[in-house]
């Protein structure tokens, strides 16, 4: 089942976690629906991981032992 996240593109937000522009958000977004088709259940912290990682303020390293240490819950 496909459950809706809230997206704002006035405000830049997904799930109320903010976005420096349109064209992350948007990228982000798409990368977020992808991952819910598989299960990925989104949460504002695991967005703010997600958009620290496509905007390169953390390695893909540090995004494996987030993932492994479930810090996106």
């Amino acid at each position: 089942m496909f459950n809706e996240i809230e997206i704002d593109k006035i405000q830049l937000t997904i799930m109320g976690v903010k976005f420096a522009d349109l064209k992350t958000l948007e990228s982000t977004a798409n990368a977020i629906g992808s991952n819910m088709f598989e299960g990925f259940k989104p949460t504002p912290k695991g967005i703010e991981i997600i958009r620290d990682y496509v905007t390169d303020k953390i390695s893909l390293n540090e995004l494996v032992i987030f993932a492994k240490l479930r810090a996106y819950v």
